[in-house]
C-alpha cells in the first residue's frame, strides 16, 4: 500500500455482500481481486454486473478472479472475509494462504463473538470487524441487485480505530457509501445483533416469514420485544450496554419498510445451512458465562435445532428410499 500504487483488496466470498463492497472499493480506486467458487467462470469472462437503485451501475471487472484462496500469489493490503459463519467451516484456515504480515483482515459477517478464532490465528495482523447495513441480493450468476443502504460500520477488534480502519473507511466514503469508523465496534455489533438475533431465528420458526408478517400481529410484536429485552440483558452483562430505546426504533422502522425476508429465512427456504450459532448460539453461550437467564432465546434455539434434526432425518429417509428403489 505504497504512495504511488493502489490499495490491494482481496474479497474472499464474493457473493452479494462481498461483490457489492468490492465494487465500492474498486470505484474508489482500489485494485480489487476476488475469490468466488460458484460463479468463477462467469466473473472471469465478464466481471460482476451490479445494478444499484441508489448509486446506478456498479458493474466492474476484478483485477484477478480466483476459484480458491490457494491461487492467490500476492498478499493483499486488505482481505475482506464475507463468508457465512457456519459450524465446521474453519475461516482462519480458509484465508491463511493469502494473509501476509501486513494484511489487514476485515470480517464483514453476521453474528456475535465471531472474531475470536481469527484473532487467535493471526495475532500479528490488524483485525477489523465490520457490519454491513445494506440491502443487496444475488439475482443470477455474477449479477447483483443493490436495493438500499450500504453503510459499513467498522473498527479494530476488540476496540479502537487505527490507521488501517480509518483508511478503509475513507475508501468506502470515496466509493459512494458511508464508512463509519467506530472506536467500539463490539458494542456496534451487539446493536445489530439486537435485530438479527430476534428476527432471523423467529423467521425460520415462521416457515420463512417475512418482516411484514412478523410485525403484523400484536402477539409476535410482543415476542420480538421480549427477545430483544433478553439480548439487551446479555449485552449489558458482557460489558456492552445498549439503550433499550433501540427496541422501539427497530420495531417501528421494520414496520414501515415493505416486507422482506432476512438472510436466515432465505437460507431456510432454499435448504442452505443456517448461521444459527453465530447469530443466536453465541448469545446463549455468553449468557451462560455471565449468568443471565434467557428462557425465550433458549426456547427459540432449541426449537430450530429440532427443526434441523427433523429435516436431516427426512433427507436421510428420502436418500434411503431412492437407494432402495435403485437396488
Amino acid at each position: 500500500m505504497g504512495a504511488t500504487e493502489p490499495t490491494r483488496v482481496l474479497v474472499v466470498g464474493a457473493g452479494a455482500i462481498g461483490s457489492f463492497y468490492g465494487a465500492i472499493l474498486h470505484r474508489a480506486g482500489a485494485e480489487v481481486s476476488v475469490v468466488c467458487r460458484s460463479d468463477v467462470g462467469v466473473v472471469r469472462e465478464g466481471g460482476f454486473r451490479i445494478k444499484s437503485r441508489p448509486l446506478g451501475d456498479l458493474s466492474f471487472r476484478p483485477a484477478q478472479v480466483h476459484a480458491s484462496v490457494d491461487e492467490v500469489e500476492r498478499s493483499p493490503d486488505y482481505l475482506l472475509l464475507c463468508v457465512k459463519v457456519l459450524d465446521g467451516v474453519d475461516r482462519a484456515a480458509l484465508i491463511a494462504p493469502a494473509v501476509g504480515p501486513r494484511t489487514a483482515i476485515v470480517l464483514i459477517e453476521n453474528g456475535i463473538g465471531i472474531e475470536r478464532e481469527v484473532a487467535e490465528a493471526f495475532p500479528g495482523n490488524p483485525l477489523i470487524s465490520a457490519l454491513g447495513m445494506v440491502g443487496v441480493s444475488r439475482t443470477g450468476p455474477g449479477e447483483i441487485l443493490h436495493n438500499h443502504y450500504g453503510r459499513l460500520v467498522l473498527g479494530d477488534y476488540p476496540s479502537g480505530a487505527g490507521e488501517r480502519a480509518r483508511h478503509l473507511g475513507a475508501l468506502l466514503d470515496a466509493g459512494g457509501v458511508t464508512g463509519e469508523v467506530s472506536e467500539d465496534v463490539v458494542t456496534a455489533r451487539w446493536a445489530k445483533c439486537l435485530w438479527n438475533t430476534a428476527f432471523n431465528p423467529l423467521s425460520v420458526l415462521g416457515g420463512g416469514a417475512d418482516t411484514a408478517t412478523m410485525t403484523g400481529s400484536e402477539s409476535t410484536d410482543q415476542l420480538l420485544r421480549a427477545l430483544m429485552i433478553e439480548i439487551c440483558a446479555v449485552a449489558a452483562a458482557d460489558g456492552h450496554p445498549l439503550d433499550e430505546g433501540l427496541i422501539d426504533g427497530y420495531l417501528e422502522r421494520t414496520r414501515t419498510f415493505p416486507g422482506y425476508r432476512n438472510s436466515m429465512a432465505l437460507d431456510y427456504l432454499n435448504g442452505r445451512p443456517l448461521e444459527l450459532d453465530a447469530i443466536l448460539g453465541n448469545v446463549l453461550r455468553i449468557a451462560a458465562e455471565r449468568g443471565v437467564e434467557v428462557p425465550r432465546l433458549d426456547t427459540i434455539y432449541r426449537s430450530i435445532r429440532l427443526l434441523q434434526d427433523m429435516q436431516a432425518r427426512d433427507a436421510e429417509d428420502a436418500d434411503t428410499g431412492i437407494a432402495e428403489q435403485v437396488q
